[in-house]
């Protein structure tokens, strides 16, 4: 039998997994990550890439390289309902901030632009940066049995191609392994909800589409037909390439036993839906996939925990999917760092379930309702499941007149239209996750409320949210805050008059032996606030200080001087790294502290 010991035993090998163990080999954690399969992600999936994760990706030294891989922004920023391609459209809707009214709420929220980027194309860079960091990424491996011990975690996996018996003895244990979680069945977390609710089959199809849809780009096209069984009869098309590689996903009822996905069915079903008889389709592959609605309210359990879609499981509605995956290790991979370098507490952990299961319970109600939204289109046409085709055509063809009936319907269609910002600007959703935890320090400050919290994203520096982005300058370069901050380290922000802060960090960085900058904001200092944005969203004085974790999540904040900021900030830290012992047990710490950015 083959024996691995290794710090960090990372089971899955998709984005939360490989993400995951980039951010940890990053940080000098020797980490191993194992999929069943026998290589990365072999067809579209999860695609659209919002702000915060590309801020993860930023940090982890890779945007440059998904943005390379990426559907150009530019041409993802509407989403078209039709009859069909060929038909009459029935509307469009502008995504994803790009309406005028939307634009500068996602141009001012990061300095990262979302993107549209298929897990098959994003998988190998993230594979690529683990492995460059140090990471051990092992195919065909599959878990067999894991158990859990005072001090380790003993898991006992078996090659699928070889038969071979490997077992890997850990520290911590990331179940990463999807909807089928085996890190889930052998430790017993249990996940909540409902699964199976609908059911769908993907077609990944080479054709070109360029005529129907490059005079209105974007990344999604939904065609709504009259007629159908236990469902509208509809298709949603995802684009892949522009405008020659897609992926069509459909729904079927499994009463009626599986879709046909022969070469010929798949070529009819596209060519129906397209509108086009002698459309050249090439279909690439075909899978099935459900509709679920469960997440875990508990995401670790000892030395094990859980991510991704381990722990939440929705549909794509919104997508929120990979987004949720990806920041679920950015919360975590900090923490399991401190961990195994005896430099943070193990309710770290506890922390890691108080911050991101709430996170998870959120975003599966979201993308479920929005799922749901998207079918008030064909219901304010009033196409509705089980009707004859002539009866949907009626429908369809009633929007179209001069009748009070015509009228009502363009009505409840503009309307229903409208939802879909729930779908696709949902600003608030993608970027306005605040934690609450035993490791966050409040304050009494109240948060404004928001218009609509779904919708738009304030940013703030309320601790538990996430540090705003303001554009700085350094040495005649622009940069963003959150360039100044993250990286696996813990930063203090302050500003002229906070030199006490700087004092105190340089003290508690060798105390407490972690890796910890301080940047002073100001006027020929360290960063200067040329537009002079950040003095209006710091919400500190000058002197006071942000004290912004790993994740850029703030952890501690003091609106003003402290008469003993050691003390202070002494007391922030050990609260942010869950400490129960003193910092003389921490030992050496793998990087030294920063005197700023």
């Amino acid at each position: 039998m083959k024996n691995i010991d290794v710090d960090v035993f990372v089971v899955g090998a998709g984005p939360t997994g490989l993400t995951t163990a980039a951010l940890l080999a990053r940080e000098g954690a020797g980490v191993t990550a194992i999929t069943r399969y026998p290589g990365l992600a072999n067809s579209p999936r999860a695609h659209i890439i919002n702000q915060r994760t590309m801020e993860v990706f930023r940090d982890l030294g890779v945007e440059d390289r998904v943005i390379a891989s990426a559907m150009p922004a530019t041409l993802m920023g509407q989403v078209v309902w039709a009859e069909s391609f060929t038909g009459p459209e029935i509307a469009r809707r502008r995504a994803w901030g790009a309406a005028a009214d939307r634009r500068s709420d996602y141009a001012g929220a990061s300095p990262c632009d979302l993107t549209n980027i298929h897990q098959h194309v994003l998988e190998p860079i993230l594979c690529e940066a683990a492995r460059e960091y140090g990471a051990d990424v092992v195919f065909n491996l599959e878990l067999v049995s894991m158990r859990q011990e005072d001090e380790r975690v003993v898991s006992l996996c078996r090659d699928r191609v070889t038969g071979e018996r490997v077992r890997v003895v850990s520290r911590y244990a990331v179940g990463a392994d999807g909807d089928n979680s085996a890190v889930c069945r052998e430790i017993g977390f249990e996940v909540e909800g409902m699964m199976g609710l609908g059911h769908m089959v993907n077609h990944w199809i080479k054709a070109d589409l360029s005529p129907y849809t490059a005079h209105r780009p974007g990344a999604l096209y939904q065609v709504f037909r009259p007629g159908g069984g236990v469902t509208v009869d509809n298709a949603v098309f995802v684009n892949v390439r522009p405008w020659d590689e897609w992926v069509m996903s459909v729904p079927y009822d499994p009463a009626g036993g599986r879709p046909d996905t022969s070469a010929g069915a798949v070529v009819r079903t596209v060519r129906a839906y397209v509108g086009d008889e002698s459309l050249d389709v090439r279909p690439v592959s075909s899978s099935t996939w459900t509709i679920n609605e469960a997440h875990a309210e508990v995401m670790h359990r000892g030395r094990v925990v859980i991510a991704g879609n381990a722990a939440h499981r929705h549909p794509p509605a919104g997508g929120l999917g990979a987004n949720t995956c990806v920041q679920d290790a950015f919360n975590l991979a900090w923490k399991l760092r401190l961990l195994l370098d005896g430099r943070g507490g193990e309710s770290l952990l506890a922390a890691y379930t108080e911050e991101r299961a709430p996170v998870a319970r959120q975003i599966v109600q979201r993308a479920n309702t929005s799922l749901a939204a998207l079918m008030a289109i064909p219901a304010a046409l009033g196409l509705e499941p089980g009707q004859s085709v002539e009866e949907g055509q009626a429908r369809l063809d009633a929007r179209l007149a001069d009748t009070p009936e015509g009228v009502e319907c363009r009505r409840r269609l503009a309307e229903a239209v409208r939802m879909q910002d729930y779908n696709f600007n949902a600003l608030g959703v993608e970027l306005g996750q605040r934690y609450s935890s035993a490791t966050i320090v409040p304050d009494e400050t109240v948060v404004q409320p928001v218009e609509d919290p779904e919708l738009f994203h304030v940013a703030c520096t309320t601790p538990g949210a996430p540090l705003p982005h303001v554009w700085l300058a350094r040495g005649g370069r622009q940069l963003s805050s959150l360039d100044l901050v993250g990286r696996g380290r813990f930063t203090v922000l302050t500003g002229i008059g906070g030199d006490g802060w700087r004092d105190a960090a340089r003290v508690l960085s060798e105390e407490l032996v972690i890796a910890l900058d301080t940047v002073v904001i100001g006027p020929c200092r360290d960063v200067e606030d040329v537009y002079g944005d950040w003095a209006s969203i710091r919400g500190i004085e000058e002197d006071g200080c942000l004290l912004v974790r790993p994740d850029h999540h703030i952890s501690f904040r003091a609106m003003r001087g402290s008469g003993a900021p050691e003390d202070v900030l002494r007391a922030a830290l050990t609260t942010s790294l869950a400490h129960r012992a003193g910092p003389a047990d921490a030992g050496p710490a793998r990087t030294g502290a920063g005197s700023s950015a």
